[in-house]
């Protein structure tokens, strides 16, 4: 990490996908998560990104590049209510990363 912002792995993962979705050009959404309720120094467990995050970032004025730069997917999130926020699950079996995408729409390469 090199910025100065606030996050953990899983919601820099869903931020690295702001760009990545809307460029498969079918609707999809991923959500990345710590089992164990919380990730890195935050108390989200993680966050949801979809095809149209990009869109409602920018609508705010959010530079979603500027963000991951920061390290700072936290506040990104935050702003978007994108967080997902479980509380402490009292089990760590690892993350978890679920992506939906459109059937139909052939290959997919992130």
């Amino acid at each position: 990490m090199t910025g100065g912002g606030l996050g953990g792995r899983n919601q820099e993962f869903a931020l690295a996908l702001v760009e990545a979705l809307p460029a498969l050009g079918c609707p999809a959404a991923v959500a990345s998560v710590g089992t164990d309720g919380c990730d890195g120094p935050t108390d989200a467990a993680g966050a949801v990104v979809n095809s149209d995050t990009r869109r409602r970032a920018l609508a705010r004025q959010l530079d979603p590049h500027a963000f991951l730069h920061d390290n700072d997917a936290y506040h990104f999130f935050e702003a978007l209510a994108d967080l997902i926020k479980t509380g402490p699950t009292r089990t760590n079996v690892g993350d978890i990363q679920i992506a939906l995408i459109a059937p139909g729409t052939g290959p997919v390469h992130l």
